[in-house]
């Protein structure tokens, strides 16, 4: 049977032992995080989770409203079934309704039935956000029982490990949803007293502590539900039916060997000021905290709604709360391998649930990263569509007069950079109304596109805009600070990046272009170009750059100074998906071999040797036999339609005879990079 590519770290599909005795299982299969508009009729949320044969949670919450600002959580699982629902924000016991609700859990997502007779779910032009949780060993479960009130109930689980955080919610009566939760490295429950423990939907505070009150005991298999007669906050009531949501920490089971993380619940301290560092070893894509020796909301970040790096602000939802999304707030920050805290408690303790970022599979096919969209501008609010959720979108107005502006999800869709005409500026956030206002499960919003120039969404301009997947071995994004000596930026690209592109983002600064494709000089200095310019590669003494699968060591780079902030663009060559590669110029024509099956759909070529333009061509365009238009990235010229220098090629793509020095000089050096 054939297998597929191995690459980077344990968490990309692959080859080996593990595969043959166990089948790898990936973030991506277990969590989702959706985001949609509401319309008021049926509607299937389709987010590749199976729910049908696994079972699972779905969570979901109103962020804004046209006529209302609150509306509650809704809670539906397969354990308490179809049609019925729970409010983390309340106490109320389960509802059960035909009319309003989640109608069936499907093999790739689920059905809400309905649902206008109830806001919470797909009121008309509302929108929300559904946070989808599989059942899956070393990552969640759900669970129900019935009380005995005898303190001697065990309840069988399938998490596979020792829980980090769990949920019970009494279902056929009133309740508090007492939670039980680890910190540091004891398994401990949060509460401030026997009358008074932690609970979800309750700011109130709690304290870590060994005693357990909702919680007698729990392991890889079991959980005790805590009773003592008298105490509503008793678990174990006799005849009482409740459900448990299950949270694993640190358990391994994902990826090729196993091994990986996907989430982690535990506590951080914050400073007099309320910052803190929290690491996790990998990128989360959801995170949840809560003040445990205060009174503090339920904070829920997620990377679709906005969960960006340090200095932008954070969509913010409150588990304990039917409120809409806060935007204003910078409380959460993202990094390669945990997140930062700010604008918490001081000095005080919190505890969190962290979600790993995906995909965690290296891609097979190009068109699930990487989507070239030609479209006509609108001149109103769109949804354009990738195909996939992308991580960066790069627009280009295809008639001239216009910069291509570059964002990306972890900076946030409305700060944007460009490089043309040696354009070195700091990023800017005009035109965020008007240019790409959201990332979306299946592409982006753009908006009007009315003042600020022609580059995004011009209602009748001819537009060309690319879409990237960051995944394992293909592509990447980093936000990073700089430094005054040397220092190091950690990523997630799990493979040696041949193509970098570096830019500040605070200040001035040109757009370096690195990585294993321009080579080393004897001195083991990195070789550059710059993406804002022509020059050719140059060898100086400036800037001493390794890279590794997981690092970037870096020293030298004027532009990254102590209190700067960057962001690097990191691609790899992925056999059958993308290739970073160089020739040698024939002057004739010529096949560049990328080990694709149908060609290339994108091509970027920068000739090192001497200067040259940085050429770029697309499928959506045209890649054919016949003319092929083409643009130059460093200028703001109109793409040249009436030449044919790029030609079709299955394996890769073809350089005509025709072609110009800048593209195929006999002898000249050229660097490019290819997507499938």
């Amino acid at each position: 049977m054939p297998l597929l590519e191995t690459k980077g770290a344990a968490s990309a599909q692959g080859f080996g032992e593990f595969a043959r005795t166990a089948i790898a299982v990936y973030i991506e299969e277990v969590f989702s995080c959706f985001i949609y508009t509401g319309s008021g009729t049926s509607k299937t949320i389709t987010n590749s989770i199976d729910l049908s044969t696994y079972g699972g949670l779905v969570w979901t919450k109103m962020r804004s409203s046209p006529i209302s600002n609150e509306h509650n959580h809704r809670l539906s699982d397969s354990a308490i079934g179809v049609n019925q629902v729970l409010s983390s924000n309340n106490t109320d016991p389960k509802t059960s309704s035909a009319s309003a609700g989640i109608s069936s859990f499907n093999s790739d997502g689920y059905t809400i039935t309905n649902p206008s007779s109830n806001g919470g779910w797909n009121y008309t032009d509302d929108t929300f956000v559904s946070w989808t949780f599989r059942k899956q060993a070393k990552f969640f479960d759900v669970v129900t029982y019935t009380g005995t009130g005898t303190a001697s109930l065990v309840v069988n689980h399938s998490l596979g490990s020792k829980p980090g955080f769990i949920a019970v919610k009494r279902t056929d009566s009133t309740g508090n949803w007492w939670c039980w939760a680890r910190a540091s490295n004891t398994q401990v429950v949060t509460s401030g007293g026997a009358g008074t423990p932690f609970a979800l939907n309750s700011t109130n505070a709690g304290s870590l502590t060994s005693d357990s009150l909702i919680v007698g005991a729990a392991d890889a298999t079991t959980f005790t539900p805590y009773f003592l007669t008298g105490f509503s906050n008793s678990t174990d009531i006799n005849g009482a039916t409740y459900v448990a949501y299950l949270f694993a920490h640190d358990a391994g089971g994902f990826g090729l060997t196993g091994t990986d993380n996907v989430i982690s619940c535990g506590s951080f301290t914050t400073d007099s000021g309320g910052t803190a560092s929290v690491t996790l070893g990998y990128e989360p894509q959801w995170v949840m905290t809560k003040n445990s020796s205060g009174t503090s909301a339920w904070r829920m970040f997620d990377t679709m709604r906005g969960l960006t790096v340090a200095g932008q602000n954070d969509a913010l939802l409150q588990a304990q709360s039917a409120a809409a999304e806060i935007t204003n707030s910078d409380y959460c920050s993202p990094n390669a391998t945990g997140f930062t805290i700010d604008g918490h408690n001081g000095s005080a303790t919190h505890i969190y649930i962290a979600i790993r970022r995906g995909p965690m599979k290296t891609p097979t096919s190009g068109t699930s990263v990487f989507s070239p969209v030609a479209r006509v501008g609108t001149g109103a609010t769109a949804n354009i569509t990738a195909g996939f959720a992308p991580d960066t979108a790069i627009s280009a107005y295809r008639t001239a007069g216009e910069y291509m502006p570059l964002v990306d999800k972890l900076r946030g869709p409305t700060r944007w950079l460009t490089w043309q005409q040696s354009m070195t500026n700091a990023e800017s956030t005009g035109y965020s109304g008007e240019w790409f206002t959201a990332f979306t499960n299946t592409g982006v919003t753009v908006g009007a596109d009315n003042s600020g120039g022609k580059s995004v969404n011009s209602s009748g301009g001819s537009l060309i805009q690319y879409y990237f997947q960051r995944a394992p071995g293909f592509f990447d994004v980093v936000c990073f600070n700089g430094s005054n000596s040397d220092f190091t930026v950690n990523h997630n690209l799990q493979a040696i990046p041949e193509l970098i592109i570096l830019k500040r983002r605070n200040g001035a600064g040109s757009w370096f272009v690195g990585g294993t494709v321009v080579g080393f000089n004897a001195s083991n200095n990195n070789n550059n170009l710059f993406l804002n310019n022509t020059n050719a590669l140059s060898t100086a003494t400036v800037y001493t750059a390794t890279w590794t699968s997981s690092q970037m060591f870096m020293s030298g780079f004027a532009n990254f100074v102590s209190g700067s902030t960057a962001v690097g663009y990191l691609f790899a060559t992925v056999s059958g998906v993308s290739k970073v590669g160089s020739y040698t110029g024939s002057g004739t024509t010529k096949q560049i071999d990328c080990g694709f099956t149908g060609g290339a759909r994108f091509v970027l070529i920068k000739r090192t040797d001497s200067t040259g333009d940085w050429f770029v061509w697309d499928s959506a365009r045209g890649i054919v036999a016949g003319n092929d238009p083409y643009l130059v990235l460093n200028n703001t010229n109109a793409e040249v339609t009436g030449t044919d220098y790029v030609d079709t090629y299955s394996a890769g793509f073809e350089i005509s005879s025709t072609a110009p020095a800048a593209i195929n000089a006999n002898g000249g050096s050229f660097v490019f990079l290819a997507i499938a």
